[in-house]
């Protein structure tokens, strides 16, 4: 049977309230991404621990690390952000998730020659060090029995429908898996159906649950151009069994975190739950 998550730090910084909306979606799974305004590798082991004991008391479990690695030039030193990654294993290992969600890493950004603007540099350049991290990453995961989750983010490496497949063949790996981000893929002008799902569909493990406009403006599933009932009614065909982790952004879409507030958030996820009714799919 799917079952629905949510970035609850959308909701608010502070976990009550967070547990609180979810309770009233009736939402029983949360990517860990941050509670109390901080990311989920810098909380200390008290925090985790209170989460963990609140958590267990509202039958809230984790669906996935909802980690920030890979989330950093490739040109940026490696070994430190190892040492975060050790970290995600070890949460992952305490709150009994066998999901990380990770990035490709962000091509590097050039001064562009007129005005002074950015330009982004050829990411083709950077594949083979991007491949060599995720494999060492990989390799980690593999020996912990994680899977990593890879989000087609945009502006990372693996942000178009190519590359994330380049990605995937390369590492070919049962611990490296694909995150499916319709909303992503439109703000990066590719198709998320029934292009971007039809190549992504051997390693698409986990959904992320949020639609955008051809601006690329977040909107709630159903509202924009992710053509949200055709891919539920996909998947259902398909015998999808996975999460939906809702991810709405509808107030904020950072670079490191989107925020929705609560009754954005339950605009989201009524939304959400009303397209999975008119199909008739059940879901916890």
């Amino acid at each position: 049977m799917i079952r629905l998550s949510a970035f609850a730090d959308e909701i608010s910084a502070d976990l009550n309230e967070q547990i609180a909306v979810l309770r009233s979606e009736n939402i029983h799974f949360i990517d860990l991404r941050g509670v109390w305004d901080k990311n989920v590798l810098d909380l200390t082991d008290q925090q985790i621990m209170e989460i963990r004991q609140k958590l267990d008391a509202h039958g809230i479990e984790v669906a996935a690390i909802a980690s920030p690695i890979g989330k950093i030039p490739i040109d940026a030193p490696f070994d430190e952000h190892l040492q975060r990654f050790e970290r995600a294993i070890a949460l992952a290992q305490f709150f009994q998730t066998p999901f990380i969600r990770i990035f490709s890493f962000y091509p590097p950004v050039a001064e562009g020659d007129v005005g002074g603007g950015k330009e982004i540099v050829d990411p083709a350049i950077w594949r083979n060090e991007v491949l060599r991290r995720l494999r060492e990453l990989t390799i980690r995961a593999s020996n912990a029995n994680l899977i990593l989750l890879h989000e087609n983010e945009k502006d990372i490496y693996g942000d178009t429908t190519a590359r994330c497949i380049n990605l995937l063949q390369n590492i070919n790996d049962p611990h490296f898996q694909a995150i499916f981000d319709p909303a992503n893929f439109i703000q990066c002008d590719q198709t998320p159906y029934p292009d971007a799902y039809q190549e992504l569909r051997p390693w698409l493990h986990y959904m992320h649950v949020k639609d955008a406009l051809a601006d690329g403006t977040v909107v709630a599933a159903g509202e924009g151009m992710a053509r949200w009932h055709e891919i539920l009614q996909q998947l259902q065909t398909d015998g999808y069994d996975g999460f939906f982790s809702l991810e709405p952004h509808l107030a904020i879409a950072g670079q490191y975190k989107g925020f929705s507030g609560p009754e954005l958030f339950h605009k989201a996820s009524q939304s959400f739950q009303r397209l999975l009714q008119s199909i008739d799919w059940k879901y916890e």
